[in-house]
């Protein structure tokens, strides 16, 4: 009994880790086709001074109506000597997904523009537009980023679906951690706060993804 235990324990934490990299990989892939078109991603010079990122493949929504929302993904922050942090999981639950309707799966990318806003993606929950104000981000690589939203929302965020990326509002979704997945990238429940600021390892998982915010970012390429 205790060894048929032992093993659906083993293997629900494989299927778990599996679950955490491929949607890890799903995350890098999205990030990199949304940059590799530059007339249509996001601008240089926001990506160059955000303090965090934030991608979620695949957020999947419910009626226009009802306007629910989930989705899983993952966070990464500047460290103080350079480069990105290892990856954070991070859940969105709730809120408008604003135009779009129907039941679909959009992918989203959020950046964090300042230390406030970074400090409250690090709690174990937050509610965009009450807790952190977020708006709409602009689009193109060359786009002017000088605007009054840009210029005071804490949070820029961005969607694609259907293969149209814009710009979007996620007014009153939360943002919490999941524990569970960073127990299944790092082998221990681990809060994301901690993953950022103790300089813990990129897992093997998140390597590529980490790869790929350095590569766009122009403050890491000599």
């Amino acid at each position: 009994m205790r060894a048929t235990v032992l093993l659906l324990y083993i293997a629900s934490a494989l299927l778990a880790k599996d679950e955490a990299a491929n949607r890890l990989n799903e995350a890098a892939l999205v990030f990199e086709e949304i940059m590799g078109t530059p007339d249509k991603a996001i601008p240089q010079d926001l990506l160059d001074k955000a303090h965090c990122i934030v991608v979620v493949p695949g957020l999947k929504k419910g009626a226009f109506i009802i306007g629910a929302k989930y989705g899983k993904g993952y966070l990464s922050c500047r460290k103080p000597s350079g480069g990105w942090s290892a990856p954070g999981s991070i859940r969105v639950e709730g809120g408008s997904v604003g135009f779009q309707i129907g039941g679909s799966e959009t992918d989203v990318v959020m950046l964090v523009m300042n230390e406030r806003g970074a400090n409250k993606l690090l709690s174990s929950k937050f509610t965009l537009g009450g807790e952190g104000s977020v708006a709409a981000g602009p689009v193109g690589r060359t786009a002017t980023a000088e605007t009054d939203a840009a210029m005071r929302a804490e949070i820029l965020s961005w969607s694609r679906s259907r293969g149209v990326f814009a710009g979007l509002s996620l007014q009153g979704a939360t943002l919490r951690q999941d524990l569970g997945d960073n127990q299944a990238l790092y082998g221990k429940k681990i809060e994301n706060r901690d993953i950022i600021k103790s300089g813990i390892a990129v897992p093997s998982a998140g390597a590529k993804f980490i790869s790929l915010l350095t590569k766009y970012s122009a403050k890491e390429q000599k």
